[in-house]
């Protein structure tokens, strides 16, 4: 289904993330996670490049297989990385022939990273996400189109005034809506929204939600976003207990009352960043109080009160 269909259908919008497996004992292990998540009903699932566009073939294998083999709708991510005109033209044109009708265009990563200011592009390739969107509308009018926002700032930009700018590039070049890297502090997300809507751009803002499951993997969060603010409730509340195990009951905790309070304050969606495992998300929909995102749609389940109740 068409991105634009889905936010007109639905609100907010549910989505989950995974990344290309490397070994086919790991791509099994996605497999049986995604059907552990499939009763939550997601309205999409996205699938990452790595950086360098490291996992493009495997991107592109796990995408068109979770088209042909599950009733998901499939948002590809694409990027600017390690790749011409021509190659990324094929691709495009490999989806739409597999029935794949969104696109998360992005920059991409160098090789080093989020952080990384090595970026060179490809001869005849694309430097900026809003030149790839532009490519995509032009070509392939038919698909629908997301690009990355930063609430907490991208790492990259000179300054929030041009970060807005570039952002708004994007948007005018034709992209559909935007989905935003994980955040820990909602005002973050707020700002972002309400600066980006002064700036005229109206599309549907979706916010990403990562919840946290370990120390160890809280700086690895920390060196991949490049930039990620952790409010100091949340480091006390982590610092407070001792195993990995209590961590990730924090971690549940905080994404949960983040989730609430984006309810509440009518997000356009929200966008989970799965780690490839369906435990984290799985306990933050219990912990919601329900079975699946159109009942974490429905206002009767008492978001509207800021009350989850079961449903």
């Amino acid at each position: 289904m068409h991105i634009k269909t889905l936010f007109e259908q639905h609100k907010p919008l549910f989505s989950f993330e995974f990344f290309p497996p490397k070994t086919e004992e790991s791509e099994v292990a996605l497999f049986h996670t995604i059907r552990e998540l499939e009763p939550l009903e997601a309205d999409a699932v996205s699938v990452t490049y790595g950086a360098g566009g490291s996992t493009k073939d495997r991107t592109h294998r796990l995408v068109t297989r979770l088209q042909r083999e599950t009733s998901l709708t499939v948002i590809s991510h694409l990027t600017c990385v390690g790749a011409t005109r021509d190659e990324t033209h094929a691709i495009l044109e490999s989806y739409a022939e597999a029935g794949i009708e969104n696109i998360m265009a992005l920059r991409g990563d160098p090789p080093g990273g989020v952080g990384d200011r090595g970026f060179e592009p490809v001869p005849n390739g694309f430097t900026f996400a809003a030149e790839l969107v532009a490519y995509i509308k032009k070509h392939f009018p038919q698909f629908g189109v997301g690009v990355a926002g930063f609430p907490e700032g991208h790492p990259l930009a000179p300054n929030r005034l041009r970060e807005m700018e570039h952002l708004k590039e994007k948007v005018e070049a034709g992209a559909d809506y935007i989905c935003t890297q994980l955040f820990f502090d909602n005002h973050d997300f707020y700002d972002f929204v309400e600066r980006a809507r002064h700036a005229g751009i109206t599309v549907p803002i979706v916010a990403g939600i990562m919840p946290i499951a370990s120390r160890k993997g809280m700086m690895k969060m920390a060196d991949l976003a490049a930039g990620s603010r952790f409010p100091a409730k949340l480091l006390k509340a982590i610092d407070r207990v001792e195993d990995d195990a209590d961590v990730q009951n924090v971690g549940i905790h905080w994404a949960t009352s983040q989730v609430l309070d984006l309810l509440d304050n009518g997000v356009d969606g929200v966008h989970f960043y799965t780690l490839n495992k369906s435990g984290a998300t799985r306990r933050i929909y219990e912990a919601l109080g329900v079975r699946n995102s159109n009942a974490a749609r429905s206002r009767e389940n008492g978001y509207a009160t800021g009350q989850a109740v079961h449903a």
